[in-house]
């Protein structure tokens, strides 16, 4: 699990549709089976947010909509709701264009670019908007990027191996560990009390305005350690797992020509002369939401999950007692055949509208499922699409000579440190001239060297 946790996570299905495993020493149990995962998902006043997974969670993210327990988890979903129905994602497509379009303008031919770095930018970049509507000055957001990237290559390690003590050591690891999880506390402070100064009365559309608006309100029941909770959670997750998302896809087309063929002819079709696909383009971008759906099945950013029994119950036979740890991956079943035949394969054609059914089996879980379904799931969807038919309308990204896939799971799956060099496409859309010279500074994500600590196989993040 430690070591090469994808390929044991692929061993074990084979030996049943619930497998007891450890993790340190502490016993847990691996749903390997769609209808068994999704019992877990949807029963969630038997199986509640927890295990070694969310313990690691709390401190980082509080209270938040994330890892809080069911009880509280209705309130808190009704608050956030709102910024993330379709009007409002509908309302946000015109920046996520902006925003990577400004991010790939700076690339040059022949550029090597940090696609990793490059991903994190963009997603940080508009989850700054969202949230605090620019607040997040360059310098800041660009630190946010570097801490969220320490704190998941952390997370997972403290999971696999759930002994505190050695985590409080003070090795390099650990103290980098702690540092970034101060620093991304200390910023989001410094956002929300400079808002209270310069905006008290809440003059701004954004989740900042929003949830300072209901501790306001004594019937919302929100508190201002809440609000932190809820921003940071937010940041956390709404700029590493969509970076992970787009990276990967980028990784994929390079390794699927023919894949890579039909998304720039879609993407020169529907977006034609616009200098932008914006939210007309969007439902017509079918090939490439299928990319995007066929990356999220064989490389879910969120691959491994634990959820912890609050009462005695039986589940695919076994008697667990209250307190049991609860596994479901969906990695191990985004890739098992008897759901995705050829599961290796990328094949984004398997999500084509009026094929036969691509997941008979109901495996697809990128987003979890039940009550505690991503809140951001129509937002991540728009985002990656927008964001992956504005680049690939420019650009196409080609891997170094040698290069070998170092899947390196950490609190998400994605490539970590993944250097691409660009070649500019012979169609692009008008007035963005890819080979053309700005006066505006090089992106922070581009040319920048490879980390020796995070190459290597697919066993976890040096810690």
């Amino acid at each position: 699990m430690f070591r090469r946790p994808l390929d044991f996570l692929n061993s074990l299905p084979t030996r049943g549709d619930l497998v007891e495993l450890r993790l340190g020493p502490l016993r847990a149990w691996m749903a390997c089976h769609p209808d068994v995962a999704r019992r877990i998902l949807v029963e969630t006043r038997i199986f509640d947010k927890g295990g070694p997974l969310y313990n690691r969670l709390r401190p980082l993210m509080g209270n938040g909509v994330v890892t809080c327990d069911q009880d509280t988890h209705r309130r808190q979903r009704r608050l956030l709701q709102p910024g993330f129905r379709p009007s409002r994602v509908a309302d946000h497509t015109d920046l996520i264009g902006r925003e990577a379009e400004s991010l790939c303008r700076e690339w040059r031919a022949g550029d090597r670019i940090d696609v990793s770095a490059a991903a994190m930018t963009l997603t940080t970049r508009v989850m700054n908007h969202v949230l605090f509507s620019d607040s997040l000055r360059g310098a800041a957001a660009a630190e946010v990027g570097d801490c969220l990237a320490v704190i998941v290559r952390g997370l997972f390690v403290r999971t696999a191996v759930p002994v505190d003590a050695l985590f409080r050591l003070p090795t390099p690891a650990n103290r980098r560990y702690r540092r970034a999880f101060d620093r991304v506390h200390a910023i989001v402070d410094e956002v929300i009390a400079e808002r209270r100064r310069r905006s008290p009365n809440g003059d701004r559309e954004d989740m900042l305005d929003t949830l300072l608006a209901a501790t306001r309100c004594a019937a919302s029941g929100i508190t201002e350690q809440e609000v932190h909770d809820q921003l940071v959670t937010l940041l956390l997750t709404g700029s590493e797992s969509p970076s992970n998302c787009l990276a990967s896809a980028l990784d994929l087309l390079a390794r699927n020509p023919e894949a890579e063929r039909r998304l720039h002819a879609e993407v020169d079709a529907v977006v034609a002369d616009r200098p932008l696909p914006g939210p007309d383009e969007l439902p017509r971008l079918t090939y490439t939401r299928c990319v995007v759906a066929e990356t999220l099945r064989h490389r879910p950013p969120g691959w491994l999950f634990t959820r912890i029994t609050t009462k005695d119950t039986t589940l695919a036979g076994h008697r667990l007692p209250r307190g049991t740890t609860v596994l479901y991956s969906p990695y191990l079943l985004h890739h098992d055949p008897a759901s995705f035949p050829d599961p290796e394969r990328f094949l984004p054609e398997r999500w084509l509208p009026g094929r036969a059914i691509a997941d008979p089996h109901g495996a697809m879980l990128p987003f979890s499922a039940g009550n505690r379904k991503c809140i951001g799931d129509t937002f991540a969807w728009a985002e990656a699409t927008l964001a992956l038919a504005t680049i690939a309308g420019r650009w196409r990204l080609r891997h170094l000579p040698g290069h070998a896939e170092r899947l390196r799971p950490a609190a998400t799956l994605g490539p970590r440190s993944l250097v691409m060099t660009c070649e500019p496409r012979a169609h692009a859309p008008a007035g963005t001239a890819p080979g053309a010279r700005s006066l505006a500074p090089r992106a922070t994500a581009a040319t920048r060297a490879q980390d020796s600590r995070t190459a290597g196989d697919n066993g976890a993040d040096d810690v």
